[in-house]
């Protein structure tokens, strides 16, 4: 096949980004509904944050799959296939008798819901030229970002209403909706390369992949991990499920608005000076909660948190699909695993502690370990900037 032609697209088509909305809304809808899960299936709150990290394993684990995969058969087929799948085991979870079988199906939901997002961050890579990519990205993120809003927001007063179940039950229905409304998108035009083993060994031996790739990890565990407890956090000072949802959707509502600054923003300051933002936003929040949780603290956070997700994320969401054009698909793949392997071992690494209460000590390390990510994706923002111009 030929090389990838680049259109004169600068945003993505409105399917694909429905689809980044959908799997985000399935992501971050278990937040709120996290106690009210553990309250109705017996379990302690660690044991019910494995709903969410078995999700965000198995999420990031699939990653180089799905890369291949879209490679071999297409970004649109794939993400019509996923989320036909995702529907399936998203009922299922919905349906789950137990905490086991819940832990199971939202494993297998985060599998297939992942393909979704990196597929369509590889879409754009295909399909928008160099001048507009960052844009379009941002166009992508807050679609990303509104489904993060109303999963957290709807979540809670769903679950108070009418319990969790019907929480998880939601998406399903918007993924065939999805799923249906891709029928009208293109396949972009892609260079297919055959033998994972040569696209992924020639990824991994990329020192640019291997910074990005980390960066990626700790960003995952900071942002994405430790997210996941700011609703639990409030909700063990009394306050209720749709209320601690309402407060962390200022976190999508953050990202959708932070994305519009970062648009405009992108030809005037440079990556590192974005990144630069990202990160002290990041730190900044989680220092504020950790000296007291309160619903407050907890907006304050999630809204700083949004502005790290539009300014340091995109900018290495950026990188990631700029590094090796001819294996993007490898290459985005393993940063999204890094990124939600990242999330995995951060929610299950900060279950105890939360378990415990010990929310000053959670948040408090999580805002140093933010301080070290913001210095290290400057100093590599620098350099690769240095590199490309030299």
């Amino acid at each position: 096949m030929s090389a990838p032609t680049l259109s004169v697209r600068t945003r993505p088509p409105g399917p694909v980004a429905s689809a980044a909305f959908v799997s985000s809304f399935d992501r971050f809808a278990v937040s709120p509904v996290l106690v009210l899960v553990a309250t109705d299936l017996g379990a302690s709150l660690a044991q019910a944050l494995a709903v969410a990290s078995g999700y965000f394993l198995a999420y990031g684990l699939c990653q180089p799959l799905w890369g291949v995969l879209s490679d071999r058969f297409g970004r649109v087929r794939l993400m019509q296939a996923m989320l036909i799948a995702g529907a399936v085991t998203g009922t299922l979870s919905a349906l789950a008798p137990s905490l086991g079988v819940l832990v199971a199906a939202r494993t297998l939901t985060g599998a297939f819901f992942g393909a979704i997002t990196p597929t369509s961050l590889t879409y754009l890579g295909d399909t928008v030229g160099d001048a507009h990519r960052q844009s379009a990205l941002s166009d992508l993120m807050a679609a990303v970002a509104l489904g993060t809003a109303l999963a957290t927001a709807v979540a809670g007063l769903l679950g108070d209403l009418a319990g969790w179940r019907l929480v998880f039950a939601v998406p399903p229905v918007l993924a065939l909706g999805c799923a249906f409304a891709l029928r009208r998108v293109p396949e972009p035009r892609h260079e297919l390369r055959h033998g994972l083993t040569t696209r992924m060994r020639e990824a991994v031996r990329n020192r640019w992949v291997l910074v990005v790739v980390s960066l990626a990890l700790v960003e995952g565990g900071v942002v994405l991990g430790v997210l996941t407890l700011l609703a639990p956090a409030l909700q063990s000072q009394g306050v209720d499920a749709a209320t601690a949802g309402l407060a962390t959707a200022a976190y999508g509502v953050s990202v959708i608005l932070a994305t519009r600054v970062v648009k405009a923003l992108a030809g005037r300051v440079q990556m590192p000076g974005l990144m630069a933002i990202g990160g002290t936003a990041v730190a900044v929040g989680y220092a504020a909660v950790a000296v007291h949780v309160s619903v407050t603290t907890v907006i304050t956070a999630a809204l700083l948190l949004g502005v790290t997700w539009a300014f340091l994320h995109s900018s290495l969401q950026t990188l990631a699909t700029s590094l090796l054009p001819h294996a993007r698909g490898a290459v985005v793949s393993l940063f999204a695993a890094s990124l939600f392997t990242g999330s995995s071992l951060g929610s299950w690494a900060a279950g105890p502690l939360g378990e415990h209460g010990q929310w000053a000590l959670l948040f408090g390390v999580t805002a140093a370990v933010s301080l070290l990510l913001t210095v290290a994706a400057v100093l590599a923002g620098h350099a690769y900037r240095t590199r490309t111009r030299a």
